[in-house]
């Protein structure tokens, strides 16, 4: 027996074969053509085949993960579409008169160093994703067929690193985990991993020769073991019994108040991405929705999304959820998430830049669209609107200011609207210090902690290299929810949490204690935290 350890993604006990991926070097050789313009033809149907492949890809996540996991498929589309990268590989094949095949190699490499030598972690990722579009453009090229992972017995997938491409495409009912050699913990694959409850390890370095032997992954403690002898093979088919007859229990927990047992309720509410989300809101029996990232209409499109198609979206949730609450932010974008016709210009440290509230308040014509939409909407539900990355009460006033000029304007036109709660978010350590002054100006506050940690420890999230020093229980970032929640309740406006942080079973008690009056997390997560909850004294 011998046990291998690496950074845990998502928790969870695995039992099964080890299946080691060794992924076969494509055999790009460069040939010199005569006639670069059917090489380009051919390339060009490539591409389409290509194409064809990721929509598919999208269409399988979109059903197993939910909107926010598919996303990634939507980002390889765009980036397979892209002019520069297009016109590498054309004039490559042009000027050079090489193949198609070689030409892609290339531009990927490339493309790839360059996203590789930026310091943001975000960009970093994006190596990632050129070499897997690149190889599957280069697959087609070469009339490969396609490989899915598939098994017979339940299996442990390990391998140097996964494409989310090849985690969706996945066995589910026989891979019960996967391993990975690299990869961050906010890894696309690592955020496939939690979202289709996968236990799944990375930066474990495993030896050769494990491939074909019995393996057990313990997503909790971050351990592949290898070869268990038959005592512990035995404890940890038991764990797993034990977490089978959790799940089993949990469902128990359906339409039972989020209540402690001293007879405090606290709202328990789900983070969406998108519509495709409302599914997983509903079998995990959630309250309402306390985050709905509006951006992703944003970054799904090619133009602005018009004032209807934003409103159709909102009133699909709002009457979906069916009088419960539904609280949209704003549009989000900036830092890790750009979008190419907003035409923003690079930043050196974006994610303290131009982004979200900033961008509506400068460009005012896109916020009252999203406004007007929004209130629009709130004739069929139960909406909320929070806007992000606050950090003064002149942002709010301003912000009032649009809403109430919104508010006239569908008033003189004579389009009902709801009554809409208003909040915002506290990321900013300023607004932290100027909650108390905030609260007056607002309904309600939902602590980002994903941001407040980050601005708050000085550590880029994205940043791998930085995951040993970064704390989300940092001492400061604790004292720091307690100020809002007090400073709040003090102003009248109640306080939630939307970041991940709110999902931590080890701080739940903590939040309660503290006065908490509303935690919004994943779906899968809304149950686990109930019962947590209810055991409360």
């Amino acid at each position: 027996m011998k046990t291998f350890y690496g950074k845990p993604v998502f928790g969870g006990i695995a039992v099964g074969e080890i299946r080691v991926l060794k992924k076969e070097e494509k055999n790009v050789h460069r040939s010199h053509i005569d006639d670069g313009e059917k090489e380009l033809k051919r390339l060009e149907k490539a591409v389409d085949e290509t194409l064809t492949q990721l929509k598919q890809l999208y269409e399988k996540a979109l059903k197993e993960v939910g909107e926010s996991g598919a996303a990634i498929f939507e980002v390889h589309q765009m980036m397979l579409e892209d002019q520069g990268y297009q016109e590498s590989i054309q004039n490559m094949i042009m000027t050079q008169q090489v193949n198609a095949e070689y030409a892609v190699a290339v531009t990927a490499d490339n493309f790839a160093g360059m996203f590789a030598s930026m310091e943001d972690a975000y960009m970093k990722e994006r190596a990632a994703d050129v070499r897997d579009i690149s190889e599957r453009l280069i697959g087609v090229l070469l009339e490969e067929e396609k490989k899915e992972i598939n098994a017979d017995v339940p299996v442990i997938i390990v391998a140097q690193d996964l494409t989310p491409s090849e985690t969706v495409q996945m066995d589910k009912s026989k891979v019960q985990s996967f391993v990975t050699r690299h990869g961050s913990t906010n890894s696309h694959t690592a955020i496939l991993a939690r979202t289709m409850n996968v236990p799944a390890l990375i930066g474990l370095d495993y030896e050769d020769g494990i491939h074909g032997k019995i393996g057990i992954v313990d997503g909790f403690k971050g351990e592949l073991i290898v070869n268990p002898t038959e005592e512990v093979l035995a404890l940890y088919q038991k764990k797993q019994e034990e977490e089978a007859a959790k799940r089993e229990l949990l469902q128990q927990l359906k339409g039972k108040e989020t209540i402690t047992r001293s007879g405090r309720e606290i709202r328990l509410y789900a983070n969406i991405g998108g519509i495709s989300d409302l599914q997983s809101v509903m079998t995990n029996d959630a309250a309402g929705i306390g985050l709905f990232r509006s951006e992703f209409l944003y970054l799904e499109k090619e133009d602005y999304p018009t004032e209807e198609e934003q409103f159709q979206v909102y009133r699909s949730v709002a009457e979906t959820m069916a009088g419960k609450k539904v609280i949209i932010r704003t549009l989000d974008i900036g830092a890790d998430k750009q979008i190419d016709y907003f035409g923003l210009e690079k930043e050196d440290n974006p994610a303290m830049g131009y982004r979200a509230i900033r961008i509506c308040l400068k460009r005012p014509e896109i916020f009252k669209t999203q406004l007007r939409a929004l209130y629009r909407a709130s004739a069929y539900g139960n909406i909320g609107i929070m806007f992000p990355m606050i950090i003064s009460v002149k942002e709010v006033r301003s912000i009032k200011e649009i809403v109430e000029e919104v508010k006239r304007e569908l008033t003189s036109q004579g389009v009902t609207y709801g009554e809409v709660e208003l909040g915002i978010m506290i990321e900013t350590p300023a607004a932290v210090m100027v909650s108390g002054e905030l609260a007056g100006e607002v309904d309600f506050f939902s602590i980002g902690t994903n941001d407040l940690t980050q601005y708050t420890l000085a550590i880029d999230r994205q940043n791998a290299a930085l995951d040993d020093i970064y704390d989300p229980h940092h001492p400061a970032v604790l004292k720091m929810i307690q100020m809002v929640i007090e400073n709040g309740h003090k102003g009248g406006a109640w306080v939630g949490i939307c970041g991940e942080l709110g999902a931590d079973l080890e701080l739940t008690d903590t939040f309660v204690e503290m006065g908490i009056d509303e935690l919004s997390v994943s779906p899968s997560c809304i149950l686990p935290i109930r019962r947590k909850i209810r055991e409360h004294d």
